[in-house]
Parts: structure tokens; C-alpha cells; sequence
């Protein structure tokens, strides 16, 4: 049996009294995410446990079955992986993000829409005034990049800058959680004044001025740890994987799929967004599918929305995710030869109200040819509480979901 996950990224919201009370999930239009749910078998999963904070690096690890107290280091070593830095083993990574500011508040955590070749050109610039043998930055993605500080202590308090916006962002600075790491803070907070002055007069900043975009005003580096430990599910899941890929724009999901053992499959037109290419995700996956036992599809834009407190545009990115993402897998699932098993989840609510990550459960349902179906008949979180699967956490998902024809026995093994 071959198997996808389908990822969409924030799409769990709180009920929205703009909505007559419904969920996001509950008045999008999305026939073929209930069309899987009513087939299939439905539950919630908590994704982030407790401790941790609800960012997508601990959910879609989470997902993926890998315990958070054994393997969490913070984004940055994801992103290293993901661009392809090796790190050493006294290197601390760090996401780097360009920010916006607005005098003493937090714009936004990503300078508008920033694309990468203008990002590349700020990020050498910064690494040829402020770089040296101890500290480098390197490119990333749009607004998310890489800092890496040899020899530098993890133990440090950083606050996602996606967390913050609109709230005076001194308040939020990065700073020492033990003595030991108090000089790394003092490192990394000056790293953070210079790169104000010296971004504030590049001439690229000047141009987005007077364009009418969002200046590129400061660095906030946050999430930072050492290089992971993750055993790579073609070894966890010898028996079902042989061969597995990852789909995403977002460098994060990229450092997963790599510590994971996942080829990396790159998307022409995949922006992480809200205009991604949707169906030139389907199409990838598919064709990945052909040689592939397992792909995970992950798609952005619903969280970015979910940032931006975009209600219409969360909608329409849900839309897109059903109609051109999950409906076309689902059209070709008895086309590739040997059973299809689809799973459908967001990893984590970024409601609009509150415009960032929080740790509720979230749902989730999965399909295969010959699976008897639960109760439910909608893809939504009040739905999937009626689910058969009931409240999942740990590995307890992916396990579930790599049983195959065992699935069919999961409803007697829990009641």
C-alpha cells in the first residue's frame, strides 16, 4: 500500500461569530475533504504535548511520530538541514527572520511579501558587515533565513516573531534562560541592533519605500538549537517505507523531511503562500507516488493567513487545498497500480483572531480502499470529535496510519 499525508498548515480555526458560529474548516467549501472524511475514519490528534510551544517544527514532527523530548532542537537546525548547512556539533542554528517594524511595534514577521533573490542580497550584504569566523548567515527562503553562531548556547528565551505583530517587539527580545547562554544573548542582541542601522540605509530598502512595500527593518533570530537526532522513518517503518518524499516551500518542512530520510521534491510556482501552485503539488505527488511508498504533502498558505488575520483568504486557501490538491489525489487514487491510503490534517489552529499557533488538538481523517467508515460525515473539528479514532497523541497518528488493513480492527482495539 502506498500513502499520503496532506498537509494543510494552520488550516484548524475557532469558531467565528463572522461565520454564524461555524469554523473556517465548517463553511469552507471543501466536498472532497468531507467526501474523505465520510469514506474514511476521523479523530482528533493532539500534535503539540505539553511544554512545548505550538510551532509547526514541533507539530509536523509530531505527526511524523517523533517524541519531542528526545529529538527537539528548534528550527533553526532545520532550516540548516534544509539549505544544506552541515553544522558541527558546537554550532547553534538559528532561524533567522527579516521583520518589519513600525518604530517601537512589530509590523510583521515577514517584510510583506518579500521575494528571496532580494532577501539573498540583504542576507550576503549582512554576512559581509557582521559575518566572521563565529558567526554566519546564510539564505533561505522569502523572509526565513539561517544564523549560525559557533560555539553558542541554546538555553535562550526567543519569542516567534509571528507571535508578535503589531506589540512593541522590545519587549519580546531574545535573552539569556541560564548564565551559561548570557553570552550568546549579548552576541546575538548586538547582531540584532547593527543589522537595523545597516538595513535601514541599503538601497534595496529605499526602493521598497517608495514602491509602497514593507521595509526590511531588522533581524530576529529565535528557535535555536543543535543538530538533531531523528532515526529516518525508512527505519522506523522498514516494512511500508522504501522510499519516501517530502512537498513543501517552507524550509522547515524540508529539515524534517530530510532527518526523516525523505527526498526533497521541488515545485515550480510553490511559494508558500496563497498562491502557491496548488495543483503543480498534486501533480508532483502523484507522480512522486509512481516509485514513492509515502509522500508528505505540505502546503503554507492557510497559516499564512491565519497570520495576517485574513478571513476570506483563509477560506480561499482551504478551497484551494480541497479543489485542487485532495480532490485530484483522490480522482487518481485508483489509478496508480496498488491501494492508496490518504490522510487529511492541518498540523496545528492558527486562528485569525489570534493571528498565531495554538496547542488544541486537531482533526484529522484517513482513507484507504476497504476501510469500513465511521460516523462522520464532514471534515471539520467539531465533526472529527465523533470520529472513531477518538483523541490520538504521540506516535499514535502515524502508527495508526502505517497499520494498513489493520486499520479496519483500530475502532475494537480502543473501546
Amino acid at each position: 500500500m502506498k500513502r499520503i499525508i496532506i498537509l494543510g498548515d494552520g488550516m484548524a480555526d475557532w469558531h467565528q461569530e463572522a461565520l454564524g458560529g461555524q469554523t473556517i474548516l465548517q463553511h469552507a467549501h471543501t466536498p472532497n475533504m468531507d467526501r474523505l472524511a465520510r469514506m474514511g475514519r476521523c479523530g482528533l490528534l493532539r500534535t503539540v504535548a505539553d511544554g512545548f510551544h505550538p510551532g509547526s517544527e514541533v507539530a509536523n514532527s509530531s505527526i511524523l511520530g517523533y517524541d519531542q523530548f528526545l529529538v527537539y532542537e528548534g528550527r533553526g537546525p532545520l532550516e540548516a538541514a534544509s539549505i544544506g548547512v552541515e553544522l558541527e556539533d558546537d554550532d547553534l542554528a538559528l532561524r533567522c527572520n527579516f521583520v518589519s517594524l513600525d518604530g517601537n511595534l512589530l509590523r510583521n514577521h515577514s517584510c510583506g511579501r518579500l521575494e528571496t533573490v532580494d532577501a539573498d542580497i540583504l542576507i550576503k550584504y549582512l554576512q559581509d558587515e557582521l559575518g566572521n569566523e563565529r558567526v554566519h548567515f546564510y539564505t533561505g527562503v522569502q523572509y526565513r533565513h539561517l544564523l549560525v553562531i559557533k560555539g553558542g548556547n541554546k538555553h535562550l528565551r526567543c519569542t516567534p516573531p509571528h507571535d508578535i505583530p503589531g506589540r512593541p517587539w522590545r519587549e519580546y527580545m531574545l535573552s539569556a534562560a541560564t548564565p551559561e547562554a548570557e553570552e550568546t544573548a549579548r552576541l546575538l542582541t548586538e547582531l540584532v541592533y547593527k543589522s537595523q542601522v545597516l538595513l535601514k540605509y541599503h538601497p534595496l530598502n529605499a526602493q521598497r519605500i517608495e514602491l509602497g512595500q514593507d521595509p526590511v527593518s531588522s533581524i530576529w533570530p529565535w528557535g535555536g538549537g543543535y543538530r538533531p537526532q531523528m532515526t529516518p522513518l525508512t527505519e522506523r517503518f522498514a516494512q511500508q517505507i522504501k522510499r519516501g518524499s517530502v512537498i513543501t516551500a517552507v524550509d522547515l518542512i524540508r529539515g524534517i523531511g530530510r532527518y526523516a530520510g525523505l527526498k526533497i521534491i521541488d515545485v515550480v510556482g510553490a511559494t508558500g503562500l496563497w498562491d502557491t501552485n496548488y495543483a503543480g503539488k498534486a501533480h508532483a505527488a502523484l507522480e512522486a507516488l509512481q516509485t514513492d511508498d509515502f509522500v508528505y504533502l505540505h502546503v503554507e498558505a492557510a497559516d499564512e493567513a491565519g497570520h495576517d488575520g485574513e478571513l476570506a483568504l483563509k477560506i480561499q486557501c482551504i478551497e484551494n487545498i480541497d479543489n485542487y490538491i485532495v480532490g485530484p489525489i483522490m480522482q487518481a487514487a485508483y489509478d496508480l497500480g496498488e491501494p492508496l491510503s490518504i490522510a487529511i490534517l492541518p498540523d496545528h489552529p492558527t486562528p485569525i483572531d489570534l493571528r498565531t499557533h495554538t496547542a488544541e488538538p486537531i482533526p484529522f481523517a484517513i482513507w484507504h480502499p476497504g476501510i469500513e467508515p465511521d460516523c462522520v460525515s464532514a471534515f471539520d473539528e467539531d465533526s472529527a470529535r465523533q470520529g472513531s479514532y477518538g483523541l490520538l497523541e504521540g506516535d499514535e497518528f502515524i502508527c495508526a496510519f502505517m497499520r494498513e488493513r489493520e486499520l479496519e480492527n483500530y475502532q475494537s482495539e480502543i473501546y
